[in-house]
């Protein structure tokens, strides 16, 4: 159902994937609530994802861009304001990639040429996505700027790996920028704390399945979905949100609150034998 919360204006969704991403349905739900539009993804995801069927679909065009180079986020600003036919309203970051992760390296045993890679693409890139918007001067008055995160960027979870530190600097560059950009132009900057989401991404990271449902079961309101992360983008994205900066919003049914549920701690009394070693010694993973 739409509310036409964001009639009359334009928008630049990157990372839309296929149809299990959230960035594909923050594209379809801005659409519905009367925006306009364009894509952004790498140009080897826009040759073997499915996007140009989403860019069909909601009559908008796709610009491919490596998101680690700033003249394809420029490109992408310029280009963007040229098709919509004015500065931008709102733009979504929902970018993630791993080495590390792919390759099952573990957080004691890093590659640091693949932990710059993870920095670059996954938090570096959302500096360099602002810093051009503002060069640019490409960002309307109140317009808004959110990125997708993860609670691992405040508490440690097993097979987030370095995603996580990716993450707490994602969150870091929300607020230092949030203050400048803020202070001079009246733009805001968020970051979305998600529940675990059965993204194609999400899906790299080691245990994803059982992290998903340990989640589900800790929150009081279950795991949030990727619709329904959608719509909290959108309400970002809205007039309703324009004193909302610098901020990192939870959504995730509550679980970054809750430190024991009753279902965990059932769980937790049958036993931990089955993580002990030969000698009886707990395995932490």
């Amino acid at each position: 159902m739409s509310n036409n919360l964001l009639s009359g204006k334009r928008g630049i969704i990157f990372g839309a994937l296929n149809e299990r991403s959230i960035a594909w349905k923050v594209a379809e739900r801005a659409v519905e609530e009367g925006a306009k539009i364009t894509l952004s993804n790498t140009p080897v995801a826009v040759r073997m994802g499915t996007v140009s069927a989403l860019s069909e679909k909601l009559h908008c065009e796709v610009i491919p861009a490596d998101a680690t180079s700033v003249d394809d986020l420029e490109n992408v600003f310029k280009q963007s304001m040229e098709i919509l036919g004015g500065k931008i309203d709102f733009v979504l970051h929902a970018i993630g990639m791993s080495p590390n992760v792919r390759k099952h390296r573990t957080y004691d045993d890093l590659d640091y040429k693949m932990l710059d890679t993870t920095l670059d693409i996954s938090a570096v890139s959302f500096h360099k996505m602002i810093q051009s918007a503002k060069k640019l001067d490409a960002i309307n008055e109140y317009g808004s700027i959110v990125a997708l995160s993860y609670v691992a960027a405040q508490r440690t979870f097993f097979g987030y790996n370095d995603m996580a530190d990716a993450k707490a600097l994602l969150e870091s560059i929300a607020r230092s920028f949030g203050y400048i950009y803020g202070r001079e132009k009246h733009v805001r900057i968020n970051t979305i704390s998600q529940s675990p989401t059965l993204t194609t991404a999400g899906q790299g990271v080691k245990g994803m399945d059982k992290l998903f449902d340990f989640a589900n079961r800790m929150s009081p309101l279950g795991n949030a979905s990727a619709e329904e992360c959608a719509d909290y983008c959108i309400v970002m994205f809205s007039d309703l949100t324009k004193k909302v900066t610098m901020q990192n919003l939870y959504h995730d049914g509550g679980f970054s609150n809750v430190g024991m549920s009753l279902r965990a701690m059932a769980t937790y009394e049958k036993g931990l034998d089955e993580y002990k070693d030969e000698h009886g010694k707990i395995i932490y993973g």
